[in-house]
Formats: structure tokens, sequence, C-alpha cells
């Protein structure tokens, strides 16, 4: 932390008569640094590798905290010079061993592998700080920067995590509360909570798939939401009574029937977005008594073709939309018996358009991500001697780096989707 504001202060007393005792703003507005954008910036003078190298490790203890998905996957190296898609090969399973018959040759088995291709992609961000920002602000600006875009690399890494293992194809519907199966998504309602059975029932999946664990337990990654429903349960066990603090995995919380439970507020939620820019739902206007791909509706103001291609649940009927006016959806599937006023929810969800939790539950090698040589994550740190202009304006703080992944052992894999009590509050997650 010294050598932050060392170098803070450092900023502050260069040049320290140059403002001639007038006041200097300390807001910063944002700017494309290279495209000359119209608000003003204001960056600091040349870093010394030392402070770059403090900088660095600063963001990415930043970035790892946030590796909630990424921490179980299967590392998978790419070299240089060696293109931007790597085949990930698992070998084939062979099956049991058969008698002999006394002698008899046996046929001999086949061996082979199974491959699964990803391809790496780059990503990135950077913002611009003003010399004049520099030295005047009285915040640790440069720190703070550092600390942000750190922490933005690494969520959006975790992201991309979470949405290779949501691709995974295993999935389970926890029951409702008076125990009525559910199979699909959008019979989903807020009684259908990821409980003690629902765990239990997914530990003996993975076990039934031969699914190995990892250091001695399977694991599971959920959101908060689902975590204060999960706690209700007097059969949980709190991380810290079984596990030396060190040894606990990033977002650890607990464990049951031999899960150990990741939180972490990237978990999937599933909500969809409001159907209107005045309101969640819309209401069918004019019964439909004859097959057909037309819904007519009103209840607020949507733009031309705002929802095509997303999901909507007419009552409990879930469409696809392929077009829609201000004042009628087109569905690629024939609704029929549809009565006036029926209530037109997002069908992203669960039943009445409710968040639904995507929970991973997780063995061993499970999926893969791709370590890039060279493109592991970097802060990218220009003084404004190299970024700038001709008057040596401003500098730059960034965040660069390549990554990609896949299912590897979808028999590894298995999603869980519930409600929860906060089904009715809980917004959808951004991708």
């Amino acid at each position: 932390m010294r050598n932050f504001q060392d170098f803070d202060r450092r900023m502050m007393a260069e040049d320290a008569g140059a403002a001639g005792g007038a006041s200097v703003a300390t807001t910063q507005n944002y700017v494309n640094a290279y495209t000359g954008a119209t608000e003003a910036f204001e960056p600091t003078s040349t870093m010394s590798p030392e402070v770059k190298i403090w900088y660095n490790t600063e963001a990415l203890e930043n970035a790892r905290s946030n590796h909630m998905f990424a921490q179980f996957a299967k590392n998978i190296p790419l070299p240089e010079n060696h293109g931007m898609t790597v085949e990930m090969r698992k070998a084939n399973t062979f099956g049991d061993v058969p008698r002999l018959k006394e002698g008899v040759i046996p046929d001999g088995e086949k061996f082979g592998y199974s491959a699964v291709s990803a391809t790496v992609y780059e990503y990135g961000a950077y913002t611009p700080l003003s010399r004049r920002l520099m030295r005047h602000a009285v915040d640790p600006v440069a720190q703070d920067a550092v600390e942000e875009m750190g922490a933005a690399g690494g969520n959006t890494q975790d992201k991309i995590a979470r949405n290779i293992v949501l691709s995974g194809s295993n999935v389970m519907y926890c029951d409702k509360s008076n125990g009525t199966a559910v199979t699909t998504r959008s019979a989903l309602d807020s009684t259908c909570l990821l409980t003690p059975t629902m765990v239990n029932r997914a530990v003996t999946w993975l076990k039934k798939h031969k699914a190995p664990k990892i250091n001695g337990k399977y694991v599971a990654i959920i959101h908060p939401s689902v975590t204060y429903d999960l706690r209700q349960s007097s059969d949980w066990i709190d991380a810290h009574k079984y596990a030396d603090p060190e040894e606990i995995y990033n977002g650890e919380i607990g464990e049951l029937h031999g899960v150990r439970f990741i939180e972490s507020d990237n978990a999937k939620v599933l909500r969809g977005k409001d159907l209107a820019s005045d309101s969640r739902t819309l209401t069918v206007n004019g019964a439909i008594t004859e097959a057909g791909k037309t819904i007519t509706f009103d209840g607020g103001t949507v733009a031309e073709d705002a929802l095509k291609d997303r999901y909507i649940l007419v009552g409990d009927v879930k469409c696809l939309v392929t077009a829609n006016t201000a004042s009628t959806i087109t569905v690629k599937d024939n609704v029929n018996g549809i009565a006036d006023d029926t209530v037109i929810y997002p069908g992203e969800g669960g039943s009445q358009g409710i968040a639904v939790y995507g929970c991973i539950f997780l063995g061993k090698s499970a999926f893969g991500m791709i370590d890039v040589e060279g493109g592991n994550m970097e802060m990218i740190i220009k003084s404004p001697e190299e970024a700038g202009g001709p008057l040596n304006q401003f500098g730059t703080i960034g965040v660069y780096f390549e990554t990609g992944g896949g299912v590897l052992y979808e028999e590894r894999l298995l999603r869980v989707e519930c409600g929860s009590y906060y089904s009715t509050v809980d917004e959808d997650e951004e991708e």
C-alpha cells in the first residue's frame, strides 16, 4: 500500500505550482483516448517498472478473488504459435474385464479418444487518466483504477467459465414443496427450492455416472439467494467447522451430503427482461379460438421486434417470438385455446416469469479452460509519454487477456435448476 501512496504523492508534488492556486475540478469524465472524444481527461507522469509491478500484483489478486467457476477447470495449455483453436482430448473408458475361456484368446478392446474443440478469444478494456487528475485528485486515482480494472477482468473471466458449464446438457429440476415433480424450467415456482433432498439426488446422479470427486468431495456453485434457502436446513454444515480456512476454496461456505458449496453472485439467474418499456407483462387482447401464430396484446409499450428471438409464457404455454409490432406478437408454433386477458410473462425463467437459478454440480475435470501462453490476464499501464498525444496529457490503465474453453465430460456436470424465496425480486443475470 505504501508504494501506491508514495506514487500518488509524487504525482501530486510534480509541478505543484502549475495550477497557480486556482480551484481544480477532480471529476473525470470518460473519453476514448484515441478517437478525440470531447471530454478532457488527465493522467500521470512516467511510472517506474517497480510501480507497474505493484499495480499488476494488486490487480491480479483482485481478479483471482472472483474466480469461483474457473478454479475448478482443467487447465489446457496452448503454446505460442499453435493457432487459436485447441482440441481438448479425453481417453474413452473401457467396460468391465470379461471372464476368459480356457485356451481361447479374447478379442482385443478398442482404445481411443474423444475430442472437444474450443477457440480462444481476446478481451480487453482501458480507462484514460489525465495528468492533471493524477496530480490534484484527493483520492489515489491510479490505485483505485487498477483495483477496479482487475476486479472487472476477473469477473469477466469467471462469467466466461460460468457460461461454459451452463452449456452442459444434463439438467435436473427441483420438486415443488408439495412433492410434485417438475420437468421443465417454465413450471418451476418459488416453492421449488434446492433442499437437502435435491442435493442428495444430485450427488446420487454424479455417483451413478462415476464422476470422480475433487479432493474427496463434489462441488456445487450456487447463487446467494439459493444459499439463503439451503441454510434453513438443520442438515447444513458450516465450512469452518470441518476445514482449515486456508484450505477452503474461493467462495466456499459449507458442506452437505458430500458436496462443498461455493457461493457466487455470478451464478446464473434466469428471469428475462420486462416485456414492455413500462410493464413487465402484457395481456392477450382477444381470445384465440383457432390455431394460429399471431397474438394480439395490450398492456404496455413495445417497440417493433423488441421481443424477437425471446421466449414468452402465454399463461403456461411457452412460445418463441419470431416478430412483433406495437400490438401483435408472432410466434414460431401455432397457439390455440387462449382466453382473452390471459397474462403474457417473460419466458426465460420459471412460472409467471419468476427468477430461476442454475446451480452447477461438478466432478473432477468436468470442463477445461485454455491456458494461453502469453495470454494470461495482464494490466497494461501507459504513461503520458507513451500514450498522451502531442502534449502528454493522459496515460491509460487497461486489462487484457485471452481465454476459451469447453465441457470435457458431460457425465461429470449437472445443472440443477430451482426457484427461491427471492425468485420474485431477483433480476436476470447479465452475460
